[in-house]
């Protein structure tokens, strides 16, 4: 089953964290520093965020990606291989959301699916040959609890985000053998850009927040928390919100009932905007 059968352990190890110039990627980084790994590769797309986690780590270096790039991707594990000797954690964490529904534009569906989703295919196509190699490694992929439920204002968030999850078990499923451990970090609200940026926000102006809210806002090094327990128990659901599992359940108990529920509670979070995806399209 490889070295990493009894657990993930941070220590000594090399991880790359995609999107880890702010928000959870940063927070990981240095919560993995703080564990005792032997390398942090911090990746961003705007390198000075990058460079500057990576000035507050000893033991980081900084690298700019657009992880939409698969060439570049390759090209970042290759270099980490190259100046670390290998490579024991990819977290694929990079992500973003807009509002809308089916007056979404195909090229910003497109945008989404190729960032939320390729990208973890490329992440892994990458990074599991040398994982394997080397006797094992770990996936965290980062997706959000829009993936086991639902994104409301957001079409292109929820479908791309439900396909982050089902990769996911692919590659647990398929690699798992060959000692290759995945967990999909599915959290709600978290005090990131994502959360300044949602659609179900309750009000524009002043950034309240709305439904993903609704059981708190946990800070990014909150979440490093629950991810650091959830690797070294190698479980495949990361929920920093434990209310995500209770949903989870409703939902698959009486998928129906479920659905009338988020229907009332959309009409109900909606009432007081013009940003429900119903109306943009007809109206």
């Amino acid at each position: 089953m490889g070295r990493y059968s009894a657990g993930m352990e941070i220590k000594d190890k090399v991880a790359i964290v995609t999107g880890g110039g702010s928000g959870i990627g940063e927070a990981l980084a240095h919560r993995f520093a703080d564990e005792g790994a032997r390398a942090v590769v911090v990746v961003d797309m705007d390198v000075d965020n990058a460079q500057r986690v990576a000035g507050m780590i000893d033991i980081a270096t900084a690298m700019q990606l657009d992880v939409t790039d698969e060439a570049g991707t390759i090209e970042l594990v290759n270099q980490t291989v190259k100046e670390h000797g290998g490579l024991d954690i990819f977290v694929s964490n990079a992500g973003y959301v807009t509002q809308g529904g089916l007056e979404t534009e195909n090229d910003e569906i497109q945008r989404m699916w190729e960032v939320h989703v390729m990208s973890h295919i490329y992440a892994a196509r990458a990074s599991v040959p040398v994982m394997v190699a080397n006797g094992g490694g770990y996936l965290l992929n980062t997706a959000s609890a829009a993936g086991l439920l639902t994104q409301l204002g957001s079409m292109q968030y929820s479908i791309t985000k439900a396909a982050a999850v089902s990769l996911g078990e692919f590659l647990a499923i398929t690699y798992g053998e060959r000692g290759i451990r995945v967990s999909m970090l599915c959290p709600q609200a978290v005090e990131t850009n994502i959360l300044a940026n949602s659609p179900d926000r309750l009000d524009q102006g002043t950034g309240t927040p709305g439904s993903a809210a609704g059981d708190g806002v946990l800070s990014p090094e909150q979440l490093a928390d629950t991810v650091i327990e959830c690797m070294s128990e190698e479980r495949f659901l990361v929920l920093p919100h434990p209310e995500v599992q209770t949903y989870r359940e409703r939902k698959a108990n009486d998928v129906d009932r479920w659905i009338k529920g988020m229907q009332r509670f959309e009409s109900q979070l909606f009432a007081q905007s013009d940003l429900r995806p119903a109306d943009w399209l007809l109206s």
